[in-house]
């Protein structure tokens, strides 16, 4: 039974997954601006979709917790029922949370639904790439927080940098597991 999913003749599993990608956590393990941005952006869109289910995705550690220890909790704050949060805490990296996010959902019971992705509108391209080089129809978020601070034109220009190298690489290697797969 898909988390959610209620007894009784009613139909209340989740209806669309929302995948929110990690964001490095703060030294003392609290979430960053940037990941404090990916939740609120999915809850925003979320609280307009029937019974949405969140799949936080994020397993590097800070001061003894994961990124998606700390999304879960940034969820539950604002209001999502624990049994519409599922949890990835193993992806190390963006490759990792594509792979791990399609086992996950694929054993609720999604293949063949229609995903829905939350992050950074550097890391969007790159997210909706890989899920669509493993098999999903995606779509994405709307994300209203633009960059701001000091230097924040080569924050973004080293981001887009990065991003175009690791969006080549990690397109390979999904399309490697998938042959593979």
């Amino acid at each position: 039974m898909r988390p959610g999913a209620a007894s009784g003749g009613r139909d209340e599993q989740p209806t669309l997954p929302i995948i929110i990608f990690g964001a490095a956590l703060r030294a003392d393990g609290t979430p960053s601006p940037a990941l404090q941005h990916r939740v609120q952006a999915a809850v925003q869109f979320g609280a307009r979709q029937h019974r949405p289910l969140y799949l936080v995705t994020g397993g590097v550690p800070r001061n003894g917790v994961t990124e998606a220890a700390v999304m879960r909790d940034l969820l539950l704050a604002a209001g999502v029922s624990t049994e519409n949060i599922l949890e990835d805490p193993a992806a190390t990296d963006t490759f990792d949370s594509a792979v791990n996010c399609t086992k996950i959902l694929e054993k609720q019971g999604f293949s063949g639904s229609v995903i829905t992705l939350s992050t950074s509108t550097y890391h969007k391209p790159r997210c909706l790439l890989l899920m669509r080089l493993a098999g999903w129809t995606v779509q994405a978020v709307p994300f209203p927080f633009p960059v701001t601070g000091r230097n924040a034109k080569l924050r973004t220009l080293l981001r887009i940098g990065h991003e175009l190298i690791a969006t080549v690489w990690d397109a390979f290697l999904v399309i490697c597991w998938r042959i593979v797969r």
